[in-house]
């Protein structure tokens, strides 16, 4: 296995992360982004408003996402596993 295998194993594994964190973090960005503008524009400026709305939020998302989330690692699991062989 060379440096080049290496870094492909690398470079696969840090999209994967990008790609199941990227929906949480894009939904909870907008309800902050979205509660911020309230707070801003009712002049309301409790720090534990937004804390709700943004748990909920990322529990749907994984609600609904989940199963592709969890289809994703497990394709992508299975390919490390059956590189294994190839890299001894």
């Amino acid at each position: 296995m060379g440096l080049g295998d290496i870094a492909q194993l690398m470079r696969e594994g840090i999209m994967q992360v990008f790609m199941l964190c990227a929906p949480v973090l894009g939904a909870a960005l907008i309800i902050g982004l979205v509660i911020s503008i309230f707070q801003a524009t009712t002049s309301i400026q409790e720090q534990t408003l937004t804390f709700l709305p943004k748990l909920l939020t990322i529990l749907l998302v994984l609600a609904l996402l989940g199963g592709w989330m969890f289809s994703r690692m497990e394709n992508y699991t299975q390919g490390l596993f059956e590189q294994i062989p190839n890299m001894g």
